[in-house]
């Protein structure tokens, strides 16, 4: 295909709040490779406030008639968690390529038939996991490859960010599990897979869930609901590299520390840290046999995929837009997106086989790792 500009309709093009307005679409309107053609959302009026402020010259409250237009290559699909399954087997059944934010599905089976319908199809079919594109995690990862800690003897993340007690009446959903959108699919999520692509995959897993907060109030209403969504989440285990390894998640009512990942060998340790899983704030510092003190390491430029820095992306967007330019560029290219449905498939049974360790108390063995990239 040639490198024309992919023409990109957005199902979930929030004009003013969510995930879409505060990263999504200013993520996307910075890649290069991207042309902004179309958003829906599920009414009238939303889906023209969100065209006259993304500058998207069709707007849409039918995701179906927006999928009739043949001048639409990909279609992103941010919207609630639950509605995942359904409209992006719409866009893949209608010939379109795919980009759907994480959590991909409410659960491992759903995620395998998006997966297998992708395949079927052709399609690119890509996942917004996008803590694996963060520069940070790209360079601790080749260090890892290029031998700095020797052999690799253990590794440990943790990952705490602000717990959250009260929410609009309309978000109180989340805390149901089965739901699918909580710490453990969100922020577990994007975590497990930075780390499992930084410091290795799992072949064998305990795992803890935990709803430490037990109610939630919304904030506009005050209705009070009960909460069994996990907000702690300890896993533990070893991997393929021989490693073992430790992964604690959770959402704190004070002061959180961000994200630390720490990776010790035979020959040296690295140590990374960054404030959220968007931050530009980020530290990389490592020390090798022979030397008195661990010493800040440079995150080389040509980790940064795309120009996007450069046009404006910041914050949450920052790692979006290299999601996106990555995506955009798998489309002119033919070369395989990373990560696609496959391998969020394979996260979504991780999860799955985490849950299943809390529940029964049994060491999990995980038989098919996630493709690396």
């Amino acid at each position: 295909m040639a490198a024309d500009k992919i023409r990109v309709g957005v199902i979930g093009a929030s004009a003013t709040y969510g995930w879409s307005a505060r990263a999504l679409m200013p993520a996307l309107l910075s890649v290069e490779e991207i042309e902004l053609a179309a958003v829906c959302t599920a009414h009238d009026d939303t889906a023209k406030e969100a065209a006259e402020r993304w500058g998207a010259p069709l707007a849409y409250h039918d995701h179906q008639e927006m999928l009739a237009n043949p001048d639409i290559d990909a279609v992103v699909v941010t919207v609630r968690v639950p509605l995942h399954h359904r409209l992006s087997m719409d866009v893949l059944r209608a010939g379109k390529h795919v980009y759907t934010e994480w959590p991909m599905a409410v659960n491992h089976q759903e995620a395998t038939e998006m997966a297998d319908l992708a395949r079927t199809q052709g399609a690119h079919a890509m996942v917004g996991l996008q803590m694996r594109a963060a520069p940070i995690w790209l360079r601790m990862k080749e260090l890892i490859a290029e031998g700095y800690v020797g052999e690799m003897l253990a590794a440990h993340m943790t990952y705490f960010e602000t717990a959250r007690f009260k929410h609009p009446e309309e978000r109180l959903y989340h805390a149901d599990k089965a739901k699918g959108v909580n710490t453990w699919t969100v922020t577990s999520g994007h975590g497990i897979d930075a780390f499992c692509t930084t410091a290795g995959e799992f072949t064998e897993l305990s795992g803890v869930l935990s709803a430490q907060t037990k109610e939630w109030t919304a904030i506009d209403t005050g209705k009070v609901v009960s909460v069994d969504s996990p907000d702690h989440i300890l896993v533990q285990g070893r991997l393929e590299n021989g490693a073992l390894a430790t992964v604690r998640v959770a959402a704190l009512p004070q002061h959180p520390a961000g994200i630390r990942l720490e990776v010790y060998g035979s020959e040296g340790a690295l140590l990374a840290t960054t404030p959220d899983r968007s931050s530009e704030q980020v530290k990389l510092v490592g020390g090798r046999s022979g030397e008195p003190e661990m010493t800040e390491l440079e995150i080389p430029d040509r980790l940064f995929e795309s120009d996007t820095w450069a046009r404006g992306a910041s914050g949450p967007s920052v790692y979006v837009s290299q999601m996106l330019h990555r995506f955009a560029v798998a489309i002119q290219t033919g070369e395989r997106a990373q990560p696609d449905f496959d391998t969020g498939a394979a996260r979504m049974r991780l999860l799955g086989l985490v849950d299943r360790a809390s529940e029964t108390g049994e060491r999990q063995t995980v038989k098919v790792a996630s493709p690396a990239g």
